[in-house]
C-alpha cells in the first residue's frame, strides 16, 4: 500500500471522531518527509451559523493550548544554546520572586530550569484551575509566586504535569532575553520558519478564518469566553494552523538523523531539536493510566523538553504534544523514524483528538511503505564485510590477522573460527551473497546480512570495535540448513492459503490437540489484511529437520512464519506468525 492509498482510511477516522460530537469542528493533516500532503476539514468553524459557519481547513486558526509548551521549550534551549543561560541553573537566579519558596523538605535540592522544562519540579498537577490562569495579570502572577506557591514533591525526583511550571518558563524567557516572552518567541522562534498564521492572539485576524471555541450545554453548542494573553500564556495560549503546524512537525522530524548538512535557517540546532525529543524523564505506568490488573502498556513513556516521548515496543519513537483547554483541543505527533506526522486542532472544550491522530499515524507507519531510517555503516564496515566474505570463501591467517581485532582469538582461537567456516561449506556447499536480502545496519559499526548457498542460507553479523581503522571485534555466523520436505511442504501449503479469501489454515493440514485453529484463521486473516497477499521467501532459522521459519513477503511488508512438526513429521505442533517489526508474536499455538 502507497502512502496515498491510507488516505481514505484517515478520513474514516476523522469522520467517526466527529461523529462523536465533542467539537463543532476538526481541521486535520498528515506529514511526510516534511510536506503537508494530506488534509481535511470536518463540521463547523463557527457553531450555529449553519451553512455560512465556514468548514475547517489547514489555514483556520485554533488555540491549541499545551501544544504551546513545545514553543516555551524551544525558546529556552535558544537562550541555553547561546549561551545566556544554563538549565542546571536555580531558577531563583532568573526568578528571584521564588526565593521564599519553601523546600518540600530540608534536604530538598532548589527548583532548577530542567525540572521545570520536565515537569520535575515538584507542583502538584494543576489542570484544570492552570487553564484559568491564561490570561492572569502579570503582576498577580508575581504575588502569587513571591506567596510561594504548594510544592507536592522534592524537585527533581517525581514526574508530575504542571502548567504552572511553564508559566515561570516564561519568566525565564523574557527576563534572560530582556525583552517580552511573547516577542522573543516570535522574532526567534516563529519568524524564522515563516509561521506567520501562529500568533498569541487573533485580535486583528480575519473573523471568518477563527475557529472560537465551544461547550456543549444541552445539546447545544455554547461560545467560551476567548482568555487574554496573560502570565500563563507560556504554558497554552498560542494560536495556530493545521499548516504551520506542520511546519513545526516538520523541523522535529527533520532533525533526525544526525548529518553533515547545515541547519538552513532553522532556528534551533539539529541537535537540540533531537534533545527536546529524547525521554528526559519517565512517566510511572500509574500515571499513564494503567489499570490495576491490566497488561503492562507495550510501551515507555515520559517527557521531553515540552515534548512527550513514547518507545513503542512496536514502532519505536513516537513523539506528540496535546493541548486541551476550555473551548479547545488538539494534538501534534510524529515518528522520528520515517518522518511521518498527523496534527489536528478542534474547538470544543477538551475536545481531546489525541486517540485519533494516534490511530491515524500507527496506520500510516504499519501500512505505509515508508522504511525506518537506519544509520549508515561506516566505509571500514562495508570493507569488513568483503573481508569476511572473502574469508568464509577461502580462509587465510594473514587477511583475518589483518581483520580482527585482539579479542577475537582470545575469545574463540582463529583455528576453531576456521573450522567452523569449513562446516559450514560442508553443510551448504559454495557461499555467495544473498541479493535477496538487504544487509542492515543497527550502528554504524554492525552490520548483518545473509549469504545463501546450494543447500540453505547463512546469516553473517559483524561489529566493529573503536579502534582507528576499526577492526571486527564480534563476528557470528548462523547456519539455517534446508528444512525437511515435509516441512517445506506444510510451508507452502499454509501460504497458498492467502491465495483465497478469507484465508484459512489447510485443513488437510493435521493440528496438533494444543493448536487453536480458530486462533490460527484469526490470525492468517489479520496478516493478510495488514501485509496484503503473502508470498513464501526464503528460509531465515531452523535445524534442518522439524523446525523452520520463512520470511513472508507481501506489498506492504514482511513476516516471518515459523513451523514445527510432531515426530510423525505430518502433524503441527506449533506455528507463529511476527511481523519483522515487532518484538513479540501475534500469535503463538
Amino acid at each position: 500500500m502507497t502512502l496515498t492509498a491510507a488516505f481514505p482510511e484517515i478520513d474514516e477516522l476523522f469522520d467517526r471522531y466527529h461523529a462523536t460530537a465533542v467539537a463543532p469542528g476538526v481541521a486535520f493533516g498528515v506529514i511526510v518527509d516534511g510536506e503537508l500532503v494530506h488534509a481535511g476539514g470536518r463540521g463547523t468553524l463557527r457553531a450555529g451559523d449553519g451553512p455560512d459557519g465556514g468548514t475547517p481547513g489547514i489555514d483556520s486558526r485554533y488555540r491549541i493550548a499545551s501544544m504551546t509548551k513545545s514553543f516555551t521549550a524551544a525558546a529556552v534551549l535558544r537562550l541555553r544554546d547561546d549561551g545566556i543561560l544554563r538549565l542546571d541553573d536555580p531558577v531563583t537566579t532568573l526568578v528571584p520572586e521564588l526565593a521564599g519558596l519553601r523546600g518540600w523538605s530540608a534536604d530538598s535540592p532548589p527548583i532548577t530550569i530542567r525540572s521545570l522544562l520536565t515537569m520535575t519540579a515538584g507542583f502538584p498537577t494543576d489542570d484544570p484551575w492552570g487553564d484559568r490562569q491564561l490570561g492572569l495579570d502579570h503582576e498577580a502572577f508575581l504575588r502569587f509566586l513571591e506567596r510561594g506557591p504548594a510544592l507536592a514533591w522534592p524537585p527533581g525526583v517525581h514526574f508530575e504535569y504542571a502548567n504552572l511550571g511553564y508559566a515561570i518558563l516564561g519568566l525565564v524567557v523574557s527576563r534572560a532575553a530582556g525583552e517580552p516572552y511573547r516577542a522573543f518567541v516570535e522574532r526567534r522562534i516563529l519568524e524564522p520558519l515563516g509561521m506567520t498564521a501562529t500568533t498569541f492572539d487573533v485580535d486583528g485576524v480575519e473573523p471568518e478564518v477563527v475557529a472560537p471555541g465551544y461547550v456543549k450545554r444541552e445539546d447545544r453548542w455554547v461560545e467560551e469566553p476567548m482568555a487574554p494573553d496573560g502570565a500563563f500564556a507560556p504554558m497554552g495560549g498560542l494560536f495556530s494552523t493545521v499548516r504551520d503546524l506542520a511546519t513545526w512537525v516538520r523541523v522535529f522530524a527533520a532533525a533526525s538523523p544526525p548529518r553533515d548538512e547545515p541547519d538552513d535557517g532553522v532556528p534551533l540546532t539539529r541537535a537540540t531539536l533531537r534533545e527536546m525529543q529524547e525521554l528526559q524523564r519517565a512517566i510511572p505506568p500509574e500515571l499513564r493510566g494503567t489499570r490495576a490488573g491490566a497488561p503492562p502498556a507495550p510501551f515507555v513513556s515520559g517527557y521531553g523538553f515540552g515534548l512527550f516521548v513514547s518507545l513503542d515496543v512496536v514502532r519505536g519513537r513516537i513523539v506528540s504534544h496535546s493541548g486541551g483547554l476550555p473551548g479547545y483541543g488538539s494534538n501534534m505527533r510524529w515518528h522520528p523514524a520515517t518522518g511521518l506526522g498527523v496534527v489536528a486542532v478542534a474547538n470544543g472544550r477538551y475536545a481531546q483528538p489525541a486517540s485519533v491522530c494516534s490511530d491515524a499515524l500507527n496506520l500510516l507507519i504499519d501500512r505505509g511503505r515508508a522504511a525506518p531510517r537506519r544509520p549508515s555503516p561506516w566505509p571500514a564496515t562495508l570493507a569488513a564485510k568483503a573481508v569476511v566474505e572473502r574469508l568464509v570463501d577461502a580462509w587465510d591467517d594473514e587477511v583475518a590477522g589483518e581483520l580482527f581485532a585482539m579479542n577475537v582469538a582470545l575469545d574463540e582461537d582463529l583455528a576453531s573460527r576456521r573450522a567452523a567456516m569449513e562446516r559450514l561449506h560442508e553443510t551448504h556447499g559454495r557461499l555467495r551473497p544473498d541479493p535477496s536480502a538487504d544487509a542492515v545496519s543497527d550502528t554504524p559499526a554492525h552490520l548483518r546480512w545473509w549469504l545463501t548457498g546450494d543447500r540453505g542460507r547463512v546469516e553473517v553479523e559483524i561489529l566493529l570495535g573503536p579502534e582507528r581503522p576499526p577492526r571486527v571485534q564480534w563476528l557470528e555466523l548462523t547456519s539455517v540448513p534446508e528444512p525437511s520436505a515435509a516441512l517445506a511442504e506444510v510451508a507452502r501449503r499454509v501460504v497458498g492459503r492467502f491465495d483465497e479469501r478469507p484465508p484459512s489454515w489447510p485443513t488437510d493440514v493435521p493440528l496438533a490437540p494444543g493448536v487453536d485453529r480458530d486462533a490460527l484463521d484469526r490470525d492468517l486473516r489479520g496478516a493478510e489484511a495488514v501485509f496484503g497477499p503473502l508470498r513464501l521467501g526464503p528460509v531465515t532459522a531452523g535445524d534442518g529437520g522439524r523446525k523452520a521459519t520463512w520470511r513472508l513477503d507481501g506489498p506492504h511488508g514482511t513476516l516471518s512464519l515459523a513451523l514445527e512438526l510432531a515426530e510423525d513429521e505430518a502433524t503441527v505442533e506449533a506455528v507463529t506468525l511476527v511481523p519483522d517489526t515487532v518484538e513479540s508474536p501475534i500469535h503463538l499455538a
